[in-house]
C-alpha cells in the first residue's frame, strides 16, 4: 500500500473550540473590518466587534426560545450575511449546527429535522417555512421556526435581551475540541443522507494545518467573496477558515449577478466550483470570437498555457516571456478585471479542474488551487499551494493527514479531517472508518513519489463493458463539461459492447453560439439537438475527450439531448454532482437507443 504523510504543523488543544476565535478577534481587533455585507445596493464595513456583537445577541435569543447546549438547530438559506452570523450564534448558543441546502424539497427537510432531532430552525423565507409547517409531523423535536427575512436577527436579539452575559459565558464552557459542532448530510446521489458528524476540533486542525498553506491570500489585508452554498463543507471551511485569519468575508447569493458583485467587491481569494472557471474561459472565448479577435484570444491562451507549463521546467524563454508580456496587456488583464481586479488565487473544489485549464488561470496571473476531500475529510483532506503545486493532481495531503492507495486502488486517509463518525448510523461508520482509522473515500487514484495524488474515478462508478474493460466515466466527463457547448453529460456502456454518452446543451452559451454560426438565437435546445453543426461541434468534443483514454476506453457513440440535468429535475444533487441511477431511470430508452443495431 502506497502511503505519504505531512508533518503536522497545529495541533489542537483538548479544551479549543470554534468560538475562541471570535472572541480573539474582538480582543485584539475589535475595531478592524470583519465582513462587509451589502445593504440597498451598496457594501458596508461591518467591524469585529459590531459582527461579534449581533452574534451574541442571537445566541442570547435562541437560548429564550430553549435551545439548549448539544441540541441541533437546522438552518437554511442562500449564501448571505446572516448565515455568518447564524453560524456562530449557534455555536455561541453551545448547540450544533445542521446546514440545509436551499433548495432542498420538503421531503429532504423532513428527512432532516426528523434524523437530526433538530429543536429549532433558521429558514429564509416564508416558502421554507411552509415547507417546514408541511413536514412538521416528522419532525417531533422541532418548536421553533425563525424566517431571515422576517427579522430573525431583530425578533431573536429582542427576545434574548433579558439572557445574562454569563449563560452565553457558560454555554462556550460546555464547547470542548471534541464537542459536536455541525451535522452536514451528505447530498447522496443514492438512497437517504446520511450526517456526518465534524467536531470542533475537526474544523480546528482542518483550518489550523490548511490556512496556513494560503497565507498569501487568507491574511488581514486580503478579501474572500463566497458564493457557492454555505451548506456545502468547503464554503464553510473557507468562513471559518476567513475568521480565523481576519480576512475580510463578503457574500453573495446570486451567481447570475456574479461578476459585478466581484467587480464591486474586488476579492483577493475566491472559492468556486469548476463550471465557474470553465463560465469564465469560454465567455471570455466567445466574447472575442463575436467581436472578430477569436484566433488573437486562441493564441493568447496557447501561451498562457505554455507559460505556466514552463514554470515547472525551468522557467519560459526570451520568446515566450515576451509574448506573455504583450497578451498581459492585451487580454489577460481584461479577464482578471472580470474577477474584480485584485484576485490573485483561488481554490477550485467538487469535481476536476482539468489539466489544461489549471495552466490557462496560472497562465494569466490567477492560479486556481485544485484541493481533495469530502465532507467527511471537513472538506479539504489535500491542496495544492505556492510551496508544492503541481497542476493535473489534486495536491498533496494537508499537514497532519496521511494518504494511501489500497490494494483495489482505493484512496484512503486518515488525520484529524476525518469525521467522528454518521450519526446514528454505527454500521455505515464501521463500513467508511476502518479500526486502523483510515477513511475509505470511495475514490480511486493515485500518489506519485512526491505524494501528489490524483483522482481517476469513482469505486462505485466504474463501468464494466461486455468484453471485460474497467472504464472510470469521470475522465471522460470532467473533458466534456469544459466544451462551452456542453452542460452536462453521463457515459454509460457497463455490460453493453463500448462506451457511449448521453449529452446535454448550456443554455447561457447556445444563443451566442448559434448567432455565430448564422443562426436564430432564439432556437431552443430541444430544435437544435440533431442539427449538423451542433452534432459537428459535439463530435468534436467527444474526440477532445477521447485523447484522454485508450481506444477500448473511447466514446464511439452519443446523443444530445432536449433537457438538461438539474438540480430542479432531480438528477443533480446540490453540490452539482450527477445522480447516475436517476438519469438512467428517466433517459433508459435514449441509452438502449443508443445500442440499437
Amino acid at each position: 500500500m502506497r502511503e505519504f504523510s505531512v508533518p503536522v504543523t497545529t495541533e489542537v488543544g483538548p479544551g479549543e473550540a470554534l468560538t475562541d476565535m471570535l472572541a480573539a478577534n474582538v480582543a485584539e481587533a475589535g475595531d478592524a473590518v470583519g465582513l462587509r455585507r451589502r445593504r440597498n445596493g451598496q457594501w458596508q464595513d461591518v467591524t469585529w466587534k459590531e459582527f461579534a456583537a449581533e452574534v451574541a445577541g442571537v445566541a442570547k435569543g435562541l437560548i429564550a426560545a430553549g435551545v439548549a447546549p448539544g441540541d441541533r438547530v437546522a438552518l437554511q438559506a442562500k449564501t448571505r450575511y446572516e448565515w455568518t452570523v447564524f453560524d456562530f450564534a449557534i455555536w455561541t448558543a453551545g448547540a450544533v449546527v445542521v446546514p440545509i441546502y436551499e433548495t432542498s424539497s420538503p421531503d429532504q427537510v423532513a428527512w432532516i429535522l426528523s434524523d437530526s432531532g433538530a429543536t429549532a430552525v433558521i429558514v429564509e423565507r416564508d416558502e421554507h417555512a411552509t415547507a417546514v409547517d408541511s413536514v412538521r409531523d416528522q419532525a417531533p423535536d422541532l418548536k421553533s421556526v425563525h424566517v431571515i427575512e422576517d427579522d430573525a436577527v431583530g425578533t431573536l436579539t429582542q427576545a434574548g435581551a433579558g439572557v445574562p452575559d454569563s449563560e452565553l459565558e457558560a454555554r462556550r464552557k460546555t464547547l470542548a475540541a471534541d464537542s459536536l459542532a455541525t451535522l452536514i448530510y451528505t447530498s447522496g446521489t443514492t438512497g437517504r443522507p446520511k450526517g456526518c458528524e465534524l467536531t470542533h476540533g475537526n474544523f480546528l486542525f482542518e483550518i489550523g494545518n490548511g490556512m496556513s498553506l494560503l497565507g498569501r491570500f487568507m491574511n488581514t489585508q486580503g478579501s474572500l467573496l463566497l458564493f457557492i452554498p454555505l451548506a456545502h463543507v468547503l464554503a464553510r471551511v473557507l468562513q471559518v477558515g476567513a475568521v480565523k485569519t481576519r480576512t475580510v468575508i463578503g457574500h453573495t447569493p446570486d451567481v447570475s449577478n456574479l461578476v459585478e458583485d466581484l467587480g464591486e467587491f474586488k476579492p483577493t481569494f475566491v472559492l468556486a466550483v469548476p463550471r465557474v472557471f470553465e463560465k469564465v474561459y469560454n465567455q471570455a472565448k466567445a466574447k472575442a470570437e463575436a467581436a472578430g479577435k477569436g484566433r488573437i484570444f486562441d493564441r493568447a491562451a496557447q501561451v498562457a498555457i505554455d507559460w505556466s507549463r514552463a514554470q515547472d521546467t525551468g522557467g519560459p524563454g526570451l520568446g515566450l516571456r515576451l509574448q506573455h508580456a504583450l497578451f498581459d496587456r492585451l487580454v489577460y488583464g481584461k479577464l482578471r478585471a472580470a474577477l474584480g481586479g485584485r484576485c490573485q488565487g483561488a481554490i477550485s473544489g467538487g469535481a476536476p479542474l482539468g489539466e489544461r485549464l489549471g495552466h490557462f488561470f496560472r497562465g494569466i496571473g490567477v492560479t486556481v488551487f485544485e484541493g481533495y476531500g469530502l465532507t467527511e475529510t471537513t472538506a479539504a483532506a489535500a491542496v495544492n499551494h505556492d510551496d508544492a503545486i503541481r497542476i493535473g493532481t489534486v495536491g498533496r495531503p494537508l499537514p497532519g493527514v496521511s494518504a494511501a492507495i489500497a490494494e483495489d486502488g482505493e484512496i484512503l486517509l486518515r488525520g484529524g479531517v476525518v469525521m467522528r463518525g454518521y450519526w446514528k448510523n454505527e454500521q455505515a461508520t464501521a463500513e467508511a472508518i476502518d479500526a486502523d482509522g483510515w477513511f475509505h473515500t470511495g475514490d480511486i487514484g493515485e500518489i506519485d513519489a512526491d505524494g501528489f495524488i490524483r483522482i481517476t474515478g469513482r469505486k462505485k462508478e466504474i463501468l464494466v463493458t461486455a468484453g471485460g474493460k474497467n472504464v472510470a466515466p469521470a475522465v471522460l466527463e470532467d473533458r466534456l463539461r469544459a466544451h462551452r457547448l456542453v452542460s452536462q453529460c453521463i457515459v454509460v456502456g457497463d455490460q453493453r459492447p463500448f462506451i457511449a454518452a448521453l449529452i446535454t446543451l448550456d443554455a447561457e452559451a447556445l444563443p451566442q453560439w448559434l448567432e455565430s454560426k448564422g443562426k436564430s438565437p432564439d432556437l431552443s435546445a430541444d430544435q437544435v439537438r440533431q442539427d449538423p453543426d451542433v452534432l459537428a461541434e459535439i463530435d468534436a468534443a467527444v474526440t477532445d475527450a477521447n485523447k484522454a483514454v485508450s481506444q477500448a476506453e473511447a466514446i464511439k457513440k452519443f446523443a444530445v439531448l432536449s433537457t438538461d440535468f438539474t438540480e430542479d429535475n432531480g438528477m443533480l444533487t446540490p453540490s452539482l454532482k450527477l445522480k447516475r441511477n436517476v438519469v438512467m431511470k428517466e433517459f433508459g430508452p435514449e441509452v438502449d437507443a443508443l445500442y440499437d443495431r
